[in-house]
């Protein structure tokens, strides 16, 4: 069985809201994210980790990628224009 290389964190908040409760969000997100890829086996210091943000309605929803082993390489070729 292939072994995943990458993980998602996806979470919805009003765009509305003040700032600082999407600060606390994306902190939320980044400790959650490091427990799930301890848990599966993976070293969080190996991983990248990119953000995105998409409007949906009255959400932003943020997501919290990271990404390890051949997927890690994929997104820094990618990147580099490679």
């Amino acid at each position: 069985m292939a072994k995943h290389t990458q993980a998602h964190l996806t979470r919805r908040v009003e765009k509305n809201k003040p700032s600082a409760l999407k600060d606390m969000t994306r902190r939320q997100m980044e400790y959650y994210m490091g427990a799930k890829l301890l848990e599966i086996g993976v070293d969080p210091k190996l991983a990248i980790y990119r953000w995105s943000s998409e409007i949906q309605g009255n959400n932003e929803v943020i997501t919290y990628s990271a990404y390890w082993g051949n997927s890690k390489d994929t997104v820094l070729q990618q990147e580099q224009g490679l």
